[in-house]
């Protein structure tokens, strides 16, 4: 049994319940974003060090961490690098590899091509991003798998230079940014790391684009940076929302909830089933493993405080209230769980039938973790490759292509009321001196007889 305080109990709801069904989608209609101190604190530091760069940096990190730069200044150089990824474990070093490979493998379908239409005069190239910049959670949370899933797509995508900032960086994520072709590496974290990729310090180059999951102070920087640099999404609490009918085995569901909450106390694990004794089935589990987790008292704090069990009328129903709800990770555990997750159009990631828990998705099975939350899901896609290109149009027309244009141009600028727009194009075909503006019926001027357009 959890020592913790509260019992870790699913608040139960039933979808033909009206009030029930009112208080799933006001759940529904969650918004990703700290507390008002989180944010204004957060917004200052990346203010100061915009201001004062290195200076800045140094200040934060020593008052909030107790961290001071070394002899390199907060980077860890490829000497210091190499020797402290040495100290990992090699079943983990094997076992970050073999991540690596599928990773890799599984983002490499994501590079697209540019295209050309119109016989070559309009072309679209893709083209990655210089540099970029990478946040691994660090600390007492050891996620290398991070630092996988956000540096190999953008190895993958061309990225000449990859950046990684993490605080009090683990010897596992050195292993994995060495794995993943990580360029650089800076032990910093917090709000203060995002500004100084933003912005650039004389120490911490200026990036692209900046990607990777972190706490609330991450988040809070990431939206006030956005529009300086790119970023990849701002995170909120993680997420599983598990479909389960007759065919799902309790103990299975039981062990993803809990995967899912022991991440930290604001997780959302959900439960939506066609049978209301699979949930008292599942409770029942979540209290018998609750004893053998080292986070129980997270994960049990989060069950009581955010965890749903839904009862609905059948699975396609329970689809269909689930893609309101958009999750982070969505596990059909259901007959015909295959057919299903075709039709699914608003979740994160999917994991289908009773052998996909996801863990797997988490660390090794290929796709990546990195994924939209709070709801965006409806929108928003993982992480990949393709976030780490950009895509340039050119457009190149001879004369003979402009003028096959110039008319409708001329139509369509002056309906917006811009002149200019069409005398840029008419101007081109005047002869040389000529600057009178056309001012007649609103059309380009007729070519004159003989001239050649």
């Amino acid at each position: 049994m959890t020592n913790s305080p509260r019992a870790a109990r699913l608040t139960r709801l039933r979808a033909s319940n009206p009030e029930d069904r009112d208080r799933f989608r006001a759940l529904t209609r969650r918004a990703i974003g700290a507390d008002a101190e989180v944010e204004t604190r957060a917004q200052a530091i990346v203010s100061d060090v915009k201001r004062r760069g290195d200076v800045a940096v140094r200040e934060h990190t020593e008052s909030i961490e107790g961290r001071s730069p070394g002899p390199h200044g907060y980077e860890i150089v490829p000497d210091e690098r190499a020797r402290r990824a040495a100290a990992v474990d090699p079943e983990v070093r094997a076992a970050l590899e073999r991540a690596g490979a599928r990773i890799r493998a599984f983002h490499e379908a994501q590079t697209e091509n540019g295209y050309s239409a119109h016989g070559g005069a309009a072309r679209l190239r893709v083209v990655p991003h210089r540099r970029v910049g990478l946040y691994a959670p660090g600390g007492t949370a050891r996620y290398p798998s991070s630092v996988l899933m956000t540096a190999i797509p953008a190895e993958v995508a061309g990225v000449d230079e990859i950046v990684l900032v993490t605080p009090d960086a683990s010897p596992e994520a050195l292993a994995a940014a060495d794995i993943a072709g990580v360029s650089r590496v800076f032990e910093l974290g917090g709000a203060q790391a995002i500004a100084a990729l933003a912005f650039g310090t004389e120490a911490v180059p200026r990036v692209d684009k900046i990607a990777g999951p972190g706490n609330a102070w991450v988040t809070a920087a990431k939206r006030a940076v956005y529009g300086e640099v790119d970023i990849d999404a701002l995170a909120g609490p993680s997420e599983v929302l598990i479909i389960a009918d007759e065919s799902a085995e309790p103990r299975y569901v039981a062990a993803d909830l809990l995967a899912q909450a022991e991440h930290d106390t604001d997780a959302r694990p959900l439960l939506f089933t066609t049978s209301e004794p699979i949930i008292d089935a599942v409770e029942a589990e979540i209290e018998r493993q609750l004893g053998g987790l080292s986070r129980r008292e997270v994960a049990a704090e989060a069950i009581a405080r955010h965890g749903i069990g839904l009862v609905t009328g059948s699975a396609n129903e329970a689809l269909a209230l689930a893609e309101e709800y958009a999750p982070e990770h969505l596990e059909l555990a259901v007959k015909d769980a295959s057919r299903l997750a075709e039709t699914v159009r608003a979740a994160g990631a999917v994991f289908v039938g009773h052998h996909t828990p996801e863990a797997a998705g988490d660390y090794i099975a290929g796709p990546n973790h990195v994924l939209p939350t709070g709801g965006a899901a409806r929108f928003s896609s993982p992480l990949g490759a393709y976030d780490f290109r950009k895509r340039i149009s050119i457009l190149e027309l001879d004369r003979d292509g402009l003028a096959e244009l110039r008319r409708d141009i001329g139509h369509l600028a002056r309906v917006e009321g811009l002149d200019a727009h069409a005398r840029s194009v008419e101007a081109r075909f005047e002869p040389a001196g000529d600057s009178a503006a056309d001012e007649g019926d609103g059309t380009a001027p007729e070519a004159e007889p003989g001239r050649a357009e």
